[in-house]
């Protein structure tokens, strides 16, 4: 008999009198409000070339993004077919599905209009933001904690849980390992490497890769998609397939950062 840890059983729905408010839907919040308090933060750093007053525009653009481009990247990627039969589908948030690669996609369609409108270096953006970006990943993979949902394999490890909706078999929790390692440790690595001036893209580059290079890595544990299954060779997943794009494009961020000629270090470029 596999020993596991208690799930906790928590009710996805916080009731507050007669209005049910879903507690994914609260993580959402938070991740926005960290990420404005933690962008004005960013922001006070000397030589940053932005202003606290900017930030609040700027999430903005980057709420739209995530939402717009989360829930049609999952329309996309997983429920193409339903969303065909029936284009209502893609209304139905209630239900559920938000896509982090779909996130990504529309934050950065966000951030070239919003670079645009300002007349700043997209990547100057990209990099600004790019540290604020895990603490809203933290948050929405506790919110996947609570709704019991994206859970792994099964395992004997000392850890494994008991998921409502995963089976008597204790299984990886693989949205704890997500909220730990693209959530805290990438704002970790991120605040700190951007602690200092950097070349424009390196800061958007080491995002990337750290991402991906972490989502790869949990794939190999994490069930996927019921409707969709192992898309190749019994273990490639949707997950890895989007991923690895984004590892390319950090890595030639990196590359290309490597290579920036002197006015292009450090974030007063910003403003260029």
């Amino acid at each position: 008999m596999l020993t596991a840890l208690p799930y906790p059983h928590l009710d996805p729905v916080l009731h507050l009198g007669p209005l049910p408010i879903h507690w994914y839907g609260v993580m959402y919040v938070v991740g926005f409000v960290a990420g404005w308090w933690l962008g004005r933060v960013r922001a006070r750093r000397p030589g940053s070339g932005w202003t606290p007053d900017e930030i609040t525009d700027l999430l903005f653009y980057t709420g739209l993004g995530i939402v717009v481009g989360g829930r049609l990247g999952y329309v996309l990627f997983y429920v193409l077919p339903d969303a065909v039969a029936n284009p209502v589908t893609i209304l139905r948030v209630d239900q559920g599905g938000m896509s982090f690669h779909g996130g990504l996609l529309g934050v950065l369609v966000a951030m070239g209009l919003y670079a645009r409108r300002t007349g700043r270096h997209f990547w100057a953006v990209t990099d600004f933001i790019a540290p604020l970006v895990p603490i809203g990943l933290f948050a929405g993979r506790i919110g996947n904690f609570i709704n019991g949902e994206l859970w792994g394999k099964p395992t004997d490890l000392p850890w494994g849980m008991v998921f409502p909706t995963g089976g008597p078999e204790p299984r990886h929790p693989t949205m704890l390992y997500e909220a730990l390692l693209e959530g805290l440790v990438l704002f970790t690595v991120l605040w700190l490497f951007s602690a200092r001036p950097r070349p424009m893209r390196a800061v958007s580059g080491v995002f990337l890769v750290g991402y991906s290079l972490v989502r790869l890595l949990i794939e190999t544990v994490r069930v996927p998609d019921a409707q969709l299954g192992y898309l190749a060779f019994g273990w490639v997943t949707m997950g890895m397939l989007l991923s690895l794009p984004m590892l390319l494009l950090g890595g030639w961020l990196l590359w290309r950062s490597a290579r920036a000629v002197p006015e292009e270090v450090g974030e007063p470029a910003a403003q260029r």
